[in-house]
């Protein structure tokens, strides 16, 4: 019987070959232990028995933003991946030795996100770094890498990526995330090196750093579903464009920090309209005997914040996104809780 030429090829990665419609788990070689043991890059490959895209999924390139692995996790675990069009590289765990020790930082105190493009000659996060490139990054032509804020500054649920880039648009809407924001890339950043590239890449920042929140992790599972819809590599389900909402896109954001040190006591939450001027929270000392205001300095809508009560003068309190409706994006924050809070892609109790 003749070969249809149609068909993919088997898929090389780590020196492996990944036949047609089948998974593959491969460790890419990354470094030795003290104790000499090797640690490895686990990246899985579903491999589509159809032609199709290559999409990149990662997640913990800081070791301690957690919920992209178990946002990688359901999404490896849902049945319609294994008959996906194209090619699935997914990479639950980046910086694996700054996840084993639930740091941002890798044992050298370098910051992988600020490590790219990297050499094969560098120091430990340049290799890491060039290796996530040459094995994954370069063998696709799509990507979705997950993130979230600092420990103590949890982010509400954002695409952060080039929209001017038209195809990049189109995935960050399909993706169904509340709020899109057109923010220039780090230098070093993975996001900076793919956009120089012309590579579409999604940075999705929800939660905080070694929390999980169930929401969150539901927003991104869908998000990444709708992406590969929006992609031609999954067939949506019937129920599909009920899950999608219209984000608002923010044309810029500003931080609000402490004008004072003290004790913090919020008045706002993630995904509130704020006015101009709307006080935002107030910093007092522990005696009572000072208060001093923290005002909003522009019109718009809250995506980020510190939880943390105790702050010194000068720390980041408050991010708000300037939007062009604030009432519209807060709607749109609320409506998208309500229809997650129902959303069951898969058949296990949510995390609470």
């Amino acid at each position: 019987m003749a070969e249809d030429p149609a068909a993919p090829s088997p898929f090389p990665i780590g020196g492996v070959q990944v036949p047609p419609g089948s998974r593959a788990t491969v460790n890419l070689p990354v470094a030795n232990l003290y104790t000499n043991s090797p640690v490895v890059l686990p990246v899985i490959v579903q491999h589509g028995a159809r032609p199709g895209p290559k999409l990149f999924v990662s997640a913990a390139l800081h070791g301690d933003e957690i919920i992209g692995v178990e946002i990688i996790r359901r999404l490896l675990r849902l049945p319609e991946i294994r008959s996906l069009a194209g090619t699935l590289l997914a990479v639950p765990i980046v910086n694996v030795m700054a996840f084993l020790q639930q740091s941002r930082y890798l044992p050298d105190r370098r910051d992988l996100n600020r490590s790219f493009p990297g050499s094969d000659s560098g120091s430990l996060a340049a290799r890491l770094a060039n290796l996530f490139l040459k094995e994954v990054v370069n063998r696709c032509e799509y990507g979705v890498d997950l993130h979230t804020g600092a420990l103590h500054r949890p982010n509400l649920p954002q695409i952060r990526a080039d929209l001017a880039n038209p195809q990049t648009l189109k995935l960050a809407r399909a993706f169904g995330a509340p709020l899109l924001l057109n923010s220039n890339p780090t230098p070093g950043t993975l996001r900076e090196y793919t956009t120089k590239k012309g590579i579409p890449v999604l940075l999705y920042e929800s939660s905080e750093a070694l929390r999980f929140d169930e929401t969150c992790i539901r927003i991104g599972v869908q998000g990444v579903l709708h992406v590969m819809y929006s992609l031609g590599m999954l067939e949506p389900p019937a129920n599909a464009s009920s899950r999608y909402v219209t984000p608002v896109v923010a044309k810029s954001s500003t931080w609000v920090r402490a004008t004072t040190s003290g004790i913090l006591r919020h008045q706002i939450s993630l995904g509130d309209e704020v006015a101009l001027g709307q006080k935002l929270g107030v910093v007092g000392d522990p005696f009572g005997e000072t208060e001093t205001v923290i005002a909003s300095p522009t019109e718009g809508v809250v995506i980020g914040r510190l939880n943390l009560p105790l702050v010194h003068e000068g720390d980041a309190l408050f991010h708000i996104a300037r939007v062009e409706s604030a009432s519209q994006a807060a709607a749109t924050v609320g409506r998208l809780r309500e229809e997650a809070a129902v959303w069951h892609s898969i058949d296990e109790p949510p995390i609470v």
